[in-house]
């Protein structure tokens, strides 16, 4: 009928560290909405927060809601435009045609970075000490464990086409000196004779050494190694079906 969640996270908002909750995945039977439903589901969660000492939440949601701490502004970019365009989930533009939309998304086949390969279990403590004085730069954000960054970010042993999370570090001189993920979110497809399920590519946790340069931001490197990570992030993502 209906189900929501929450997950115990330590959270760093400015310097200090709370103990709180993430709550996700709050959803109702279509047939069920507007019964007060949500109501209940959050009253009755946060009394569990409450029976274990959590006093603090996060959640994220798509409309505006009171008083928010952060916000932030998300974007899409196709990797199969013919799919999307099949599917009714990219318009047309006026003055353009269906092989100039294929062309202008168009992605190499294969990834410039050298070093990149996927994240392994051995690399959880360089990937955490690497995310961590990443993070360490934002006023919000959450402070992570290994036992965390491994059961976030670790892929399991199923094939390319069945994993939610796919990570990727890149390795330098036997360090690592990036990383980036992306998770898959899986969508059906009502009533298309083609296509049943879209897969798409949600951009997750990154951090990278350039980062740490002298005066990064203002001389345009941080910006550059990012461009270049999503960059070969766009083609690993296309390259598995998304």
């Amino acid at each position: 009928m209906a189900f929501i969640s929450g997950v115990p996270i330590t959270l760093r908002v400015k310097s200090k560290t709370v103990k709180c909750s993430e709550i996700n995945f709050l959803c109702v039977h279509k047939k069920l909405r507007s019964k007060r439903l949500a109501p209940i589901l959050i009253k009755e969660v946060t009394r569990r927060c409450h029976v274990v000492g959590i006093w603090q939440a996060i959640y994220t949601a798509g409309i505006l809601l009171p008083t928010p701490v952060s916000t932030c502004r998300y974007f899409h970019r196709s990797l199969d435009w013919a799919k999307l365009h099949d599917v009714g989930f990219s318009p047309l533009p006026e003055n353009s045609t269906k092989y100039r939309q294929i062309v202008k998304y168009k992605l190499p086949e294969n990834t410039t970075m050298a070093g990149l390969r996927p994240l392994v279990k051995a690399d959880i403590p360089a990937v955490l000490n690497l995310l961590k004085r990443y993070l360490n730069r934002m006023q919000l954000a959450q402070e992570f464990t290994e036992e965390e960054v491994e059961h976030w970010l670790m892929h399991n042993n199923t094939s390319m086409d069945d994993r939610i999370v796919y990570s990727y570090v890149v390795e330098t001189n036997s360090k690592i000196t990036d990383f980036y993920s992306f998770y898959c979110l899986e969508s059906t497809v009502i009533g298309n004779p083609k296509h049943d399920t879209i897969r798409a590519a949600y951009s997750f946790y990154y951090a990278t050494e350039a980062a740490f340069v002298e005066d990064a931001e203002n001389t345009g490197a941080l910006k550059k190694r990012l461009n270049e990570l999503m960059s070969d992030a766009l083609i690993l993502a296309k390259n598995v079906g998304f």
